[in-house]
C-alpha cells in the first residue's frame, strides 16, 4: 500500500509542517497525472513498499516537528486497511491527518471520516468532461456525492489542476452549480514535466492572468479561492 514517505513537506498540508504518505493504486487514468509511477500497474510491481510499522515509528519521532501527516497518492481509499492505518496514526502519533481523494469513493471517505481532519477532493472537469478527465474511468456522480460528505469535515478543500484542454473556468463552475457555495477552493497549477499520457508531456500551461481570471470568476461560489503553483 505504501509506496514512499517524505519526511517534511511545507506544502501538503495547508498552514502545517506535515510528513508525508504516498500511497500506490489508483481507480482513473488520468492523461495529465504527474504521478505515473503510482499509477500504472506494470510500474507499481517495481517499486518499493514501505511497512506501515516503519511509517508510524518515523512519523512517533518527528512529533517534536511535524505538525500533521497528508495520505496522498494514487487513490488512498481503494486500499482495505487504510482506515485502520488511519486508526494508528490517531492512535499511535496523536498527528491530524490530512487525506487527498479523487472523490470517487464516497463510501469508503465517509468510513474515513472520524479519522481525517483535513480533506482534499479533487475536481477533474465538467460533468461532461468526466469521462475524457478519468481516462474514461468514471463520472462526476460519485465526486458529487464525496463533496457532501466533505462539507462535515473539520475542514475540506476542493482543488483542480488547471489542465489546457481538460478544464476551463467554465467546467469548474458547472460542477459549482452543483455542489453548492464550498469554503474553499484551489486552482492548481498544471505541470507537464511528466505526465501519464506523452501527449500532455511539454503542454503549456495556462497562463498566471488565466488563473487570476478564474479565481475571479469562482468567488460568487467559495468562501476563498486560492492559486496553487
Amino acid at each position: 500500500m505504501i509506496r514512499s514517505f517524505l519526511g517534511t513537506s511545507l506544502i501538503d498540508y495547508p498552514g502545517r509542517i506535515s510528513s508525508v504518505v504516498f500511497v500506490g493504486g489508483c481507480n482513473l487514468s488520468c492523461p495529465f497525472c504527474h504521478n505515473p509511477e503510482l499509477v500504472r500497474p506494470d510500474l507499481l510491481e517495481d517499486q518499493y513498499s514501505l511497512d506501515e510499522g516503519e511509517v508510524i515509528a518515523s512519523l512517533q519521532q518527528r512529533r517534536e516537528f511535524v505538525e500533521g501527516v497528508c495520505i496522498t497518492g494514487g487513490e488512498p481509499l481503494l486500499h482495505p486497511g487504510l482506515i485502520a492505518f488511519l486508526g494508528r496514526i490517531r492512535d499511535e502519533t496523536g498527528l491530524p491527518v490530512k487525506l487527498d481523494t479523487n472523490g470517487t469513493v464516497p463510501a469508503k471517505l465517509s468510513e474515513a471520516a472520524d479519522l481525517v481532519n483535513y480533506v482534499a477532493i479533487d475536481i477533474k472537469s465538467s460533468p461532461e468532461g468526466y469521462p475524457d478527465a478519468t481516462g474514461g474511468r468514471s463520472t462526476v456522480d460519485p465526486v458529487l456525492e464525496s463533496v457532501v460528505i466533505a462539507k462535515d469535515f473539520p475542514a475540506y478543500e476542493l482543488r483542480t489542476t488547471m489542465v489546457p484542454g481538460i478544464v476551463s473556468a467554465e467546467d469548474i463552475e458547472k460542477v459549482l452549480f452543483l455542489t453548492g457555495r464550498v469554503k474553499k477552493y484551489v486552482l492548481q497549477r498544471f505541470r507537464s514535466e511528466k505526465t501519464l499520457s506523452p501527449e500532455f508531456t511539454g503542454v503549456p500551461p495556462y497562463s498566471r492572468a488565466y488563473l487570476e481570471a478564474t479565481a475571479e470568476r469562482l468567488r460568487i461560489f467559495a468562501d476563498e479561492v486560492v492559486i496553487r503553483s
